[in-house]
């Protein structure tokens, strides 16, 4: 009986030493990996790598965190270190790695397709870099890949058919590339998706319906493309969807009634399309989380909704340069008391600027310019707004004096009252507003000396 158990007491501890070579091997291998990365590293301005020498552990050095139980090389997160130089093919080698983030560094030249060997990895952030080259193909080889972002960097070409493969990916996001072709049919693949972030590429055609796949969605940015036809309804059926960037596109028809139904949603911008037909005539409804409302320059008509006051959380409403029904600026804008941004301009708005405007504390730009307004601006119109930044109502057909209460309007950054009919003199309580960096007067009756106080303006960039 003792030989078979001095016999299994050898095996065991052979299999440990065993185990314990094995183990040392592959931290030396991480450690090798390593180093070689940073053998390609140009410049490390602010020293962040200093303390990566062979003589210490690795996992003691700056960015590098290691698995307690193995002891293996888990993540490397090197992000806004102002790091410059190209990515080591031997980076591959750390084959228990599951985070990688170079984020916010100078990184050049082409991703290595070395890394296809990282098996483990969940997050693979290369933002804010300058790679080039085509997407690789091989990332949808990464199967446990729940996070990739290759935004801001040079890339081109197509988007690869490969990544629809990545069925654990919650976020994707390929911004401010140039990237071509059209939005895969196959993201509806991506069934774990939240944040999907395609904007400022070259992508054309329309929108996939398979979109209303991505259940989990709740950031979709496909801004700054050219993409074309019609808004899917099924986008509606996101109930998780709390972003929504479609704007600056080529894409045309009715919004879908269904984008109104949403109890999460905070963002809504579809501005700078072809996008025509009336709003519904109650926005806010189906909307109460709604803090950004962009729909300008579009080619929006029939009335502008007048009941706003459901939009409790609104800081941004942007319904410029379409083509609504002449009316008035609706009174309901005055509830919207965490208001920050207000664009009506070119909306063929007529009538008077309506006196709740200047009791809106929270504004920071208005923009009412190129519209049919004809009132005179109030003697009171800058004792409730201490944020107003940008205020333009040129392009109207304003008349009586300007208001020496403007002084009051410290935070004013650009003001242009022309062209109107103002009539009277420039007051002097402008030269008050030393933030002021453009003023336009233009195209008034204004008469009378320009007044010496204009000379406080420092930060006057354009009179």
């Amino acid at each position: 009986m003792g030989r078979p158990s001095s016999f299994v007491f050898l095996f065991l501890l052979h299999s440990f030493m065993a185990s314990l070579a094995w183990s040392d091997t592959n931290i030396t291998t991480d450690k090798s990996a390593l180093l070689a990365f940073k053998s390609f590293i140009t410049s490390d301005p602010h020293n962040f790598l200093a303390n990566w020498f062979v003589s210490s552990s690795s996992c003691s050095w700056i960015g590098v965190t290691c698995n307690t139980r193995h002891g293996r090389v888990h993540s490397l997160n090197l992000g806004g270190m102002d790091l410059k130089g190209t990515i080591s093919s031997q980076l591959g080698n750390l084959s228990f790695l599951v985070e990688l983030d170079l984020s916010e560094n100078n990184f050049h030249d082409q991703i290595p397709k070395e890394l296809v060997k990282l098996r483990r990895l969940e997050l693979l952030n290369l933002s804010c870099n300058d790679f080039h080259g085509p997407i690789p193909t091989w990332i949808g080889d990464l199967s446990s890949l729940k996070q990739l972002n290759l935004r801001n960097n040079s890339l081109s070409g197509f988007i690869p058919l490969s990544l629809s493969n990545l069925s654990r990916l919650e976020t994707l996001d390929l911004a401010s590339n140039s990237i071509e072709g059209t939005i895969l049919l196959e993201v509806g693949r991506l069934l774990r998706l939240n944040i999907l972030r395609l904007a400022i590429n070259k992508l054309s055609g329309n929108i996939p319906q398979t979109i209303s796949n991505l259940s989990s969605l709740e950031l979709l940015s496909l801004a700054y493309n050219k993409l074309s036809g019609s808004i899917p309804s099924e986008i509606g059926n996101l109930s998780k969807l709390k972003k929504l960037y479609l704007s600056d596109n080529q894409l045309v028809g009715s919004i879908p009634s269904s984008l109104f139904n949403n109890s999460v949603l905070q963002h809504f911008s579809l501005g700078t399309n072809n996008l025509s037909r009336s709003l519904p005539t109650n926005v806010c409804a189906g909307l109460p989380k709604l803090e950004m409302f962009l729909v300008n320059e579009n080619d929006m008509s029939g009335e502008i909704p007048s009941t706003w006051h459901q939009c409790t959380e609104l800081l941004k409403l942007q319904l410029g340069d379409n083509k609504f029904n002449k009316r008035s600026i609706p009174t309901d804008i005055g509830n919207l008391t965490k208001l920050q941004l207000l664009d009506l301009g070119n909306s063929n708005l007529q009538g008077e600027i309506p006196s709740f405007l200047w009791n809106m504390r929270s504004l920071r730009r208005v923009d009412l310019s190129k519209n049919y307004l004809k009132s005179n601006l109030s003697e009171e119109m800058c004792h409730q707004l201490p944020l107003l930044e940008v205020f333009d109502v040129g392009h109207n057909q304003l008349e009586g004096s300007i208001p020496q209460s403007i002084s009051n309007c410290t935070s004013l950054k650009e003001l242009y009252l022309g062209p109107n009919s103002f009539t009277g003199i420039i007051p002097s309580e402008i030269g008050n507003l030393t933030n002021l960096q453009v003023l336009s007067l233009r195209e008034n009756i204004l008469q009378g000396i320009i007044p010496s106080e204009i000379g406080n303006l420092t930060s006057l960039e354009i009179l």
